[in-house]
């Protein structure tokens, strides 16, 4: 493993200072580092998605002639196919970006089911893009003489290359300035309040990340209703399309999405399909604890976005604010009632729990129970 300092200073040392992606578990060492030495020697943009992260490279690099850093996990590489290859690709206008890329579901290797297609594609995909990348070993001297390459690289052909990374790249680095919030609910009070307090046949639809974990526990721990919920275990982002689709065509049932704020923001133009379309049986709900927690904790930019009046400016009918218990206890009675688009945001603390289980079946297998107990409904 490398250290993250040592690895940003070969960065340096060759003028790369400039970062922007969005965070990956592969990466939450480095992200700390970053977020810990931020300066005019080092400047660090969390995106709000992959294609916007290649758009600020390609900003930086109109703007400085120097080549920006673009980190993400590979699912985010395929986000990323279209600025790379209508924007950066030699083809267009020629516009050279490093790629750090986390190879999540490396064949061979355990992990979540959702990572197991990029995992098999992530190489094969750059290829098809004829965009040059190296599997990075975890040695300095292999950095230093892969990073010269693509240096050349740069120099003469002026477009994207990848760095791949495998987990256990960097070793641990323990932040100096944490980010934290002073709210008072977790993600698990706050499903169990509201799960505790529906009236059992609402059709729920929850995010990917330690949403969908406490979701599933909370199932588990009653030992029941798993076919009612739709684990959306990948795709970030995409639960209140998921959601909203569902409500248009179940429209006796009430849906109910637990989103995050992260998720929230990467596909934000999703407020204005909801709004526009307007069901009034659907209930979106943001956990807003700020941080892109199940890949460490890396800040969102909720801190500067207003969900409360994004909603009302998309069409939704009714928003409110949630920060305490007994402002949620009293909001539950109107996200069962009340007739939407409803936005409940819902401010809580960073809180993670190691000890979470992922679902144990299939997402094949939670799929057909969850459609079967949609097709029941009718």
């Amino acid at each position: 493993m490398i250290s993250c300092e040592n690895f940003f200073e070969i960065l340096k040392i060759n003028n790369f200072t400039f970062f922007t992606g969005i965070p990956d578990s592969t990466f939450k060492d480095l992200m700390k580092f970053l977020a810990d030495n931020e300066s005019k020697d080092l400047r660090n943009i969390v995106a709000c998605n992959e294609c916007e992260a290649i758009a600020l490279a390609s900003g930086y690099h109109l703007a400085t002639n120097r080549v920006g850093i673009v980190y993400m996990q590979n699912s985010g590489l395929g986000k990323a196919v279209n600025p790379l290859t209508s924007l950066c690709d030699p083809d267009v206008y020629s516009i050279p970006i490093l790629l750090m890329i986390g190879w999540r579901g490396e064949p061979g290797k355990i992990d979540a089911p959702q990572h197991k297609k990029m995992g098999k594609i992530t190489l094969p995909l750059l290829d098809t893009l004829q965009i040059p990348y190296i599997v990075l070993e975890p040695d300095l001297s292999v950095v230093k003489k892969e990073l010269t390459k693509a240096l050349n690289y740069f120099n003469k052909n002026k477009g994207p290359y990848a760095f791949v990374f495998r987990r256990g790249f960097f070793k641990d680095y323990e932040m100096r300035f944490k980010q934290l919030n002073n709210y008072s609910l977790t993600t698990k009070e706050v499903i169990q309040l509201i799960m505790d307090n529906l009236n059992n046949d609402e059709i729920i639809v929850s995010n990917t990340g330690y949403i969908t974990r406490e979701l599933y526990e909370y199932r588990e721990s009653r030992n029941k209703d798993h076919h009612k919920s739709f684990y959306n275990i990948g795709s970030m982002g995409c639960a209140s399309s998921i959601g909203l689709s569902i409500a248009l065509h179940k429209p006796k049932n009430r849906v109910i999405v637990f989103d995050g704020d992260g998720a929230a923001i990467m596909q934000m133009g999703a407020f204005t399909t909801i709004g526009k379309n307007s069901p009034s049986n659907f209930v979106h709900i943001i956990l807003d604890n700020e941080a892109h927690e199940s890949t460490g904790g890396q800040p969102t930019n909720s801190s500067n976005v207003d969900f409360v009046n994004v909603a009302l400016a998309s069409n939704y009918k009714w928003v409110v604010r949630v920060e305490t218990t007994e402002d949620l206890l009293k909001s539950i009675d109107k996200i069962k009632n009340r007739k939407g688009p409803i936005l409940v945001l819902i401010k809580i603390k960073i809180y993670s729990r190691s000890e979470l289980k992922r679902p144990s079946k299939s997402p094949k297998e939670y799929k057909e129970g969850f459609m079967r107990y949609l097709n029941d409904l009718d």
